[in-house]
């Protein structure tokens, strides 16, 4: 992998398009696709961390309806020789081959340490991981259930997709409010010691030698310091924050960005 100075990895997460209306998500759509446009000039790589979409459903004829400047732009990016890695999170983890046979993005199912520029990271969304979240990891193992995928596929596309939007949605209210309750607890509790950082610890506890730890999940832009001089990346969204990280083989930065038009 190529490692000149001039060459920068990028990394982004929770844009969740398809709420919480049409007109909203076009726009943030629009705009990262201006984003992606912009980095692709000294783009190594670009990391996708996860619910990307806020429903994605893939039938064997039929894909979620909408998306088409941004699936163009990165169709665009990788046929111009830019790998595109998208980790799925809960909220896409439907996607399936369509963005790897059509777009060919390379889709991770799991996390994930890769060695990237000459450092150890460890990548991933955040759901499911660590201690508790128990509610969450029965729920996924239904989701990922070949049996359940398959009856979904028999509802017409019509009804399921809009099914999926609909409670996708009711999901992220009910987000909001608990992300609400989240912030009163961690005015006592602080971020370090909430589920994800505390998996870091734990795996760097164990020996493993990890240098950045990049998650989304929590729609929280900050950069912690870890034991070992590890550091644990939260970065942010692309629903109110805009938010990306950027490595350039020596440090790593939470960046906002911030449409040229």
């Amino acid at each position: 992998m190529e490692t000149t100075s001039t060459k920068k990895v990028y990394f982004f997460s929770d844009a969740h398009l398809g709420i919480p209306d049409h007109a909203s998500s076009l726009q943030r759509e629009r705009l990262m696709v201006e984003f992606l446009e912009h980095i692709r000039k000294d783009a190594l790589a670009i990391y996708l961390m996860g619910d990307l979409f806020d429903f994605w459903f893939e039938y064997k004829a039929a894909i979620p309806k909408g998306y088409a400047r941004l699936l163009g732009k990165l169709a665009e990016i990788t046929d111009s020789g830019i790998p595109i890695f998208f980790f799925r999170g809960n909220h896409d983890i439907w996607a399936f081959d369509y963005l790897q046979k059509e777009l060919n993005i390379q889709i991770e199912r799991k996390p994930m340490i890769k060695e990237i520029l000459g450092k150890r990271f460890y990548l991933a969304h955040g759901d499911g991981l660590g201690k508790g979240d128990y509610g969450y990891k029965f729920l996924k193992s239904i989701f990922e259930c070949k049996i359940n995928q398959f009856l979904f596929r028999w509802i017409h596309p019509d009804i399921g997709i809009r099914a999926g939007l609909f409670f996708s949605r009711r999901n992220r209210y009910a987000n909001e409010i608990y992300d609400q309750k989240t912030n009163y607890i961690n005015r006592k509790v602080s971020l370090s010691e909430t589920r994800l950082p505390k998996y870091a610890k734990e795996i760097l506890a164990s020996g493993e030698k990890i240098d950045y730890f990049v998650m989304g999940h929590y729609h929280r832009k900050e950069i912690l310091n870890l034991d070992n001089n590890a550091k644990f990346i939260f970065l942010g969204d692309w629903i109110s924050l805009f938010s990306y990280g950027v490595f350039d083989g020596t440090t790593f930065k939470l960046e906002t960005f911030k449409s040229a038009n």
